[in-house]
């Protein structure tokens, strides 16, 4: 629930407009005006009533078919100075109905899975561009042969004895010395809670969230990501309460990045973005209530979860543009700054003795009046105002008055001697 705003404002407090009644059209007939209304009650209820009420409202009848009917737009009819009235209203509620919203994210960017491959279909294509690129070699001659394994040269290679080297063979060594080293470059390996943003050209092309060692297109930049749940422990912020007065707050923020395209894309930083955002948002939420409620009774920053829940609410309402997610913003300190800090702990001390004394005096008055009434039940005899008053103001001093000092009340006939202007 939200304590900074007033409950007389909400919409089912709000009274029930009408709709305005429609101005009187005329019909001309035989050179005299008539008019025609019909009263129709509208019952309103609230809880001011006392009862139903009505309200008349004019309803126009259907015009004659002798009248021409201006079915032109009623700004286009009215006078310059009514429009201009008309234009200054409009605006005057736009202006009071505008407040400050979140930035708007990208719609068309958002997080997608890339294309990538299983890490063993890498290496088995490795292994395969390493076995064509041996077979050339050894077919062409160009590694001696080994009489323990069979003779794999050519024709040619095998009748001369000599290196026999042609263009057919220059190019499938090529073929597959080639696909070896474009299976190389695109291997990757991802770790668990990082994830890697491919990109082309500065175009995004997909996140790729595998852990483990995975192959993806070795012409795609690849920018490391980390999606761990994170913490961070803000530094002393100073901000102001609703009583301006300065007051010192340190947080412990739980986030992670939800969405690494908009995170990396949509912001320059997004740490630090974060971080200006925790500024932002403690001040705005901080100048809502006053730190403490023990002057004036009403919520305070300290009671209870209410600042804790603001700030998560506000600063994941910020953050979400971003590809950020805020789990939770706790006050890990809240404290007055040094300079008005023995101030406010004297004129807390001071609350909090005032309160006591009003309580122990109440305690008093209480005790006091019971123990009156019940003397006089015991002694079946009712005392009259001035022994009452009297016997009350004994009492009280007995149980107000500090142990060890002894206080003096005046007698009823002193005190109306007083009272009369007469020396006691």
């Amino acid at each position: 629930m939200d304590v900074t705003r007033d409950s007389s404002l909400r919409p089912d407090n709000l009274p029930k407009a009408l709709p305005p009644a429609l101005p009187e059209r005329s019909v001309s007939g035989s050179g005299s005006l008539v008019s025609a209304t019909a009263v129709k009650t509208v019952k309103q209820g609230g809880p001011a009533d006392s009862g139903p009420a009505t309200t008349p409202l004019a309803v126009v009848p259907s015009p004659s078919p002798a009248e021409p009917v201006d079915l032109r737009d009623p700004l286009e009819t009215a006078a310059p100075e009514t429009v201009g009235l008309l234009d200054t209203k409009a605006a005057g509620a736009r202006t009071a109905t505008a407040t400050r919203r979140p930035p708007r994210a990208d719609q068309a960017l958002r997080e997608r899975r890339a294309t990538a491959l299983p890490g063993w279909i890498a290496l088995l294509a490795v292994l395969i561009g390493v076995a064509g690129v041996l077979f050339v070699l050894l077919r062409t001659g160009v590694l001696p042969h080994w009489d323990v394994l069979p003779d794999l040269r050519g024709s040619a290679a095998r009748e001369s004895g000599r290196v026999e080297v042609d263009a057919q063979s220059i190019a499938a060594a090529a073929a597959a010395g080639l696909l070896v080293v474009f299976t190389l470059a695109g291997l990757l390996a991802n770790a668990g809670g990082e994830t890697r943003v491919l990109t082309r050209w500065g175009r995004y092309r997909g996140t790729v969230r595998r852990t483990g060692l995975v192959w993806v297109n070795p012409l795609l930049r690849r920018r490391r990501v980390d999606v761990r749940l994170r913490h961070w422990r803000s530094e002393s912020v100073r901000v102001v309460d609703r009583t301006g007065t300065p007051i010192v707050v340190r947080l412990l923020i739980v986030w992670r990045v939800k969405d690494t395209a908009r995170a990396l894309l949509a912001i320059e930083d997004h740490e630090s973005y974060l971080r200006e955002q925790v500024q932002a948002v403690l001040t705005r939420t901080a100048s809502t209530l006053p730190c403490d409620s023990n002057a004036a009774p009403g919520p305070a920053l300290r009671d209870g979860q209410w600042f804790a829940d603001e700030l998560t609410r506000a600063l994941a309402a910020e953050v979400a543009p971003a590809g950020l997610e805020v789990y939770s913003v706790q006050p890990l300190a809240l404290d007055y700054a040094p300079e008005v800090a023995e101030s406010m702990r004297r004129r807390r001390l001071a609350d909090l003795d005032a309160g006591l004394r009003t309580v122990l005096v109440d305690d008093a008055v209480e005790a006091a009046a019971l123990a009156v009434r019940r003397l006089e039940r015991a002694t079946a005899h009712e005392l009259d105002l001035a022994a009452r008053s009297a016997l009350m103001e004994q009492l009280l001093v007995a149980f107000v008055a500090p142990a060890g000092v002894a206080a003096s009340v005046p007698s009823p006939a002193s005190r109306a001697g007083r009272k009369e202007g007469r020396p006691a």
